[in-house]
């Protein structure tokens, strides 16, 4: 008995009071934007169990419960039982696939009478115990193909299992564990390629109908195909490390486009992207050539990167036009700027922008906005609640919940630095990468800079399922960064 009293007292003594701290404070500003953003004028009670805000005091009540509950657990409790917890919970969203009741065309919730949960939000601290006990294990080596990609299935099981809901934005959430993969490892390239990736479908869709002065070539093609050969020679410079060899790829292959460019323009109009096809498959058949003379693996992954990228261009671009679905086009196409839709699939960006430049500086005063109290805004208590923090506090308020984010981010940092073993750091950074994909995306979207995917801001938006979901995911990882220090017997 005083063995474990004196146990409990170094679990309190050893737990981040700051990130608590935290925690709480996001937990109260979040309560007032809730308030605000369900406020109806002539509400005379804010805390009646009748209104959003009465509701949220409930959902908080009983997260604060349930951290102090995971903190009362052993810390080996987590890693013992990360596997079973896993699959319980993929099993879970497996049977929602099934669920009959769909909710805004999705099946991701479970309708218990009153009471409706969402399994995607506790998945997230599942798979990212089942992630760390599998990495953590005797012999795991991500640079080992076998392990990483077997790490990778335990991420993307339940992203298919929530894509089958169709539950497309909270599926994406999953891919920011590959943060953490890079953080253990992960070699940089695959970063890049994703980024690349990125850089590839916006440029090619942003550009795809401007046409450059000899009025055959795609701008959006062009530069496209010009980016692909300018990467892979850079990356036979930086994995390589043959500068010669880089010059030379990149006068020939850059020079022959720029070449074929200026005919095109003086002399016979013709559409340069052929050449810069053909110019881009002979750079990946040299690039296997100086594979197979050279016997460097190096130069095998440089030409599937080429040939990759290819491959993704000009399939994104048919997936666009010919499989996705026409309101998803259209959200891609007004994120990009190619459409307006002011009353459509933009309407509700466009009104959140409203609300966050009419606080101006100071924001309205609590309770006092007008687009978020006259219902402009859809969401505006979940997904969007951001819009209603900048109408209200103003760009100071909207710095300073940004700042509570950015202090928690930080913490969550160092946290998982100095965790003794590698099981709480990679579940540190699963925390951390998960944190920082909400928060990023979800104030982006609502400031019209990503998609629009329906993700909640954590500790804002209303509702139950995320709000119980982010607090396991950060509890469990305080009560194993407060064990760091404790005698195991």
């Amino acid at each position: 008995m005083v063995q474990s009293d004196n146990r409990q007292q170094g679990v309190l003594r050893s737990l981040d009071w700051w990130t608590i701290g935290i925690y709480l404070a996001l937990l109260t500003f979040g309560w007032i934007s809730v308030c605000g953003a369900s406020y109806t004028y002539g509400d005379n009670d804010i805390f009646s169990l009748g209104s959003r805000s009465g509701m949220q005091i409930i959902w908080i009540g009983t997260s604060i419960t349930l951290g102090f509950i995971i903190l009362l657990l052993d810390d080996r409790f987590y890693d013992t039982f990360s596997y079973v917890i896993y699959a319980a919970l993929v099993l879970l969203l497996f049977a929602t696939i099934f669920n009959p009741h769909s909710i805004k065309g999705s099946r991701s919730w479970l309708v218990l009478g009153p009471l409706r949960l969402q399994p995607a939000e506790f998945a997230k601290f599942a798979t990212a115990l089942a992630i760390s006990k599998f990495m953590s294990s005797y012999g795991f080596n991500i640079h080992r193909m076998k392990d990483f990609f077997a790490a990778a299935f335990i991420i993307i099981l339940p992203m298919i299992c929530i894509v089958g809901q169709r539950e497309t934005g909270s599926a994406l959430v999953y891919s920011a564990f590959f943060l953490m993969f890079y953080r253990e490892g992960m070699p940089g390239s695959i970063l890049f390629t994703a980024v690349a990736m990125v850089v590839y479908f916006v440029v090619g869709v942003k550009y795809e109908n401007v046409m450059m002065w000899d009025g055959q070539t795609s701008v959006g093609e062009f530069i496209v195909l010009l980016l692909v050969q300018i990467f892979s020679t850079g990356m036979v410079s930086t994995y390589i490390h043959n500068g010669r060899q880089t010059v030379q790829m990149l006068l020939y292959t850059v020079g022959i486009t720029l070449g074929c460019m200026l005919f095109s323009v003086y002399v016979i109009p013709f559409d340069v992207t052929y050449v810069q096809l053909i110019v881009s498959f002979v750079l990946i058949g040299f690039l296997f050539y100086q594979g197979l003379s050279a016997r460097i693996r190096n130069y095998y992954f440089i030409a599937l990167f080429a040939l990759g990228s290819l491959a993704f261009f000009y399939s994104a671009d048919y997936v666009l036009n010919n499989v996705m679905e026409p309101h998803q086009r259209v959200r891609i196409n007004v994120l990009l700027g190619l459409e307006e839709d002011l009353a459509g699939a933009g309407y509700n960006v466009h009104q959140s922008e409203i609300a966050i430049g009419s606080g101006g500086l100071q924001g309205k005063g609590f309770l006092n906005g007008t687009q978020t109290k006259l219902k402009f805004v859809p969401e505006q208590d979940t997904d969007f609640i951001f819009c209603t923090v900048g109408e209200e506090e103003g760009f100071l308020g909207s710095a300073g919940v940004l700042l509570l984010f950015l202090a928690l981010i930080i913490r969550l940092i160092i946290l998982a630095e100095r965790q003794p073993f590698k099981f709480g750091r990679v579940y540190g950074y699963s925390v951390l990468s998960i944190f920082l994909f909400h928060v990023f995306i979800n104030v982006g979207m609502v400031l019209g800079l990503t998609p629009v995917i329906g993700i909640p801001l954590p500790f804002f938006s209303y509702g139950g399922s995320s709000l119980w979901g982010f607090t396991i995911l950060l509890f469990i990882f305080l009560r194993i960064d407060a064990g760091r220090n404790l005698v195991r017997t």
